[in-house]
């Protein structure tokens, strides 16, 4: 989760900043809200229920491992086309620079992806970003 750039203007173009929010905002409120329904729940229904109740707080407590699952899938899913031959402009953009930064190969994933944009957000200026 740390190493995809928390940068607002990604959120247009990539689902792994709205993703990589989620699942911290999900890490920070989900067990309250886990506790907040058991307790409701045992409250209302009484302990008659305390199967469901279980089942419906796991259930809770799992949604923040969701987010890390997907991330962890398309941190390893290949580049499409289109983004692989932009990063590749944005690698050699960096170069010119005169930061060390090596092209993506043939099996690029979006992992390789953060960490290229994690290092252009470091050093490019505002003005490249507001043009995307």
């Amino acid at each position: 989760m740390t190493t995809w750039p928390l940068v607002r203007q990604l959120g247009f173009y990539f689902p792994e900043y709205r993703v990589v929010k989620a699942t911290q905002i999900a890490f920070l409120a989900m067990p309250v809200v886990a506790l907040l329904v058991a307790l409701s729940q045992i409250y209302i229904l009484g302990w008659g229920h305390l199967p469901q109740t279980l089942a419906i707080t796991l259930f809770i407590l799992s949604l923040p491992m969701q987010g890390l699952l997907w991330l962890g899938w398309r941190a390893r899913h290949p580049l499409p086309l289109t983004l692989f031959d932009w990063s590749n402009q944005l690698s050699q953009k960096l170069n010119q620079m005169g930061v060390n930064c090596p092209r993506l190969g043939a099996k690029a994933c979006y992992l390789d992806l953060a960490e290229l944009l994690k290092v252009a957000f470091e050093r490019l200026d505002q003005q490249y970003w507001d043009e995307l």
